[in-house]
């Protein structure tokens, strides 16, 4: 539903003019310098006004208006399209203003102001303070003070993400933050909820049936009691060992959780421990070093490799410890926005790029992942390599909707197993012998696989010529691989068969 100001300004040509100049919301600029998205996949963004900058308002799905300049930054300014003209008519040129916090004090802000106004004045005149006051008047905006304006400015900046992160619709790429403020980091996101139930266990055995439920929250506070170690802790810490122990091996029991859960039990050095940490060990395929019957030695353990791989902070700790508990907590956008920030900053780093693709695909958002994968795929030097990460790439285009891409990443699957020449012989790299048996191992069978589940998306999105082609090419590979991987995808193949056949009719 349109919001009863921005409506007025829609109606009333005199007012709308006003409020582009010179509070630069202007009706007439809702176009914006390039295609964008909201990384979160919620319906399309509704452009609404613009400056002379180039730069656009957009309103989100929830109603919240989301400024992007026209140089790659964006953020939110205001929870609704009232609050946001609240702020940028009662603070001109708040672009000025977004480095301000309500901690700077009120001579501080005042005195920003004061100075960006007074230039405004010199170049619009003495009527900007009575034209203001009409415009917000005649839009039945509150009174209030500049301090209160930076305040909602900057409550607003700091709810952009992570359910506002603008991307280029074209590239995926991330808008960069408005405001300098720093957002939270996701490690104190995903250790919030593990700090509270470790105070609670610490307090209260009763909630320890609750905590240990549920084993993410185990993981989290395995991750908070790690980072404060405290001695009243061994009972806690026990509870949490034999709960690790109970469920390992298990879909459910991370083998991470239960070498720190037996790490932090065996640094207390008590001989008492020890059978529990033997039933730990023995209760999992994960290696965990043995402690031998002497409370020295438990500590001399816990003091060995462990201790430098649970360390004592959680800012030292790997960036995927955090994504991956905060996936298995829930918190999808979180994860989604450390997950493209990081793409965005990762060079050339085939390892690096290719967790982050595996990470995002786990995560649902198969076009990110494939936008790194692309890249894990340039940086292969064999031809099995290439082809293998190709694969890979192409059900992830499959799997984001693009089935154009898809095909065109099996073709250079196929030219890299030499199956089709190179469309340029300068682009494709020249075939060599480490792809040679490629259909006599499961490579072939995932290819021919895959080219199959194309062809099912190409009939089901009604594209019958990528449909046919992807068929054509499913009977060459399906007659290369061996008879072993034939039989494994053979009702795949008869389903493509049969949906290309409805096809003709």
């Amino acid at each position: 539903m349109t919001e009863r100001a921005l409506d007025l300004l829609r109606r009333q040509p005199h007012l709308a003019e006003l409020a582009a100049y010179p509070f630069a919301f202007d009706l007439r600029r809702a176009d914006h310098v390039e295609k964008v998205r909201l990384a979160s996949g919620a319906a399309p963004l509704e452009p609404i006004a613009g400056d002379d900058t180039g730069a656009t308002y957009f309103v989100c799905p929830d109603g919240a208006v989301l400024y992007a300049s026209s140089d790659g930054m964006a953020g939110l300014v205001g929870v609704g399209v009232e609050e946001a003209l609240d702020v940028l008519t009662g603070l001109p040129h708040w672009q000025n203003y977004v480095g301000l916090s309500p901690d700077d004090g009120e001579e501080r802000i005042l005195a920003e102001i004061e100075d960006t106004e007074s230039w405004i004045r010199e170049t619009y005149g003495s009527e900007l303070d009575a034209d203001r006051a009409y415009l917000r008047t005649a839009l039945g905006l509150p009174e209030r003070s500049p301090v209160e304006l930076v305040a909602l400015l900057y409550d607003a900046l700091l709810r952009t993400e992570p359910d506002h992160l603008l991307l280029n619709a074209e590239e995926g790429l991330a808008y960069m933050p408005l405001a300098p403020h720093p957002s939270t980091p996701l490690r104190d996101v995903v250790l919030a909820t593990g700090r509270t139930d470790l105070y609670v266990m610490r307090a209260d055995r009763a909630a320890w049936e609750e905590v240990t439920s549920e084993p993410v929250r185990v993981a989290t506070v395995l991750r908070a009691a790690q980072y404060d170690r405290r001695p009243g802790d061994l009972p806690v810490l026990r509870c949490l060992l034999r709960h690790q122990a109970a469920i390992a091996g298990t879909d459910v029991g991370g083998g991470e959780e239960l070498r720190l859960a037996a790490f932090l039990v065996a640094r207390h050095g008590l001989a008492e421990d020890l059978p529990l940490l033997h039933a730990a060990r023995e209760a999992s395929a994960y290696t965990l070093s043995e402690p031998l019957p002497q409370p020295a030695a438990a500590t001399g353990w816990a003091h060995g490799p462990d201790d430098d791989r649970f360390g004592r902070e959680p800012v030292d700790e790997p960036e995927f410890t955090w994504i991956r508990l905060g996936r298995r907590q829930g918190r999808t956008e979180h994860v989604r926005v450390a997950l493209i920030r990081m793409l965005d900053d990762t060079g050339p780093d085939a390892e690096r790029l290719g967790a982050l693709s595996r990470e995002l695909e786990l995560l649902g958002d198969f076009g990110q992942a494939a936008r790194a994968q692309r890249n894990v795929v340039s940086l292969q030097v064999t031809m099995w390599d290439r082809a293998a990460a190709g694969h890979t790439l192409a059900r992830l285009e499959r799997r984001s909707g693009d089935l154009t891409a898809a095909w065109r990443a099996l073709g250079r699957v196929r030219v890299a197993l030499g199956l089709d020449a190179p469309a340029t012989a300068a682009v494709e790299p020249a075939a060599d012998t480490t792809a040679a048996q490629w259909h006599r191992r499961g490579l072939g069978r995932m290819i021919a696989e895959e080219h199959l589940r194309l062809v099912l998306g190409a009939v089901e999105s009604g594209d019958a010529g990528l449909a046919r082609q992807a068929m054509a090419c499913s009977k060459s590979l399906l007659q290369l691989i061996g008879e072993e991987s034939r039989k494994r995808i053979s009702p795949l193949s008869t389903e493509a068969k049969w949906a290309v056949a409805r096809l003709k009719k």
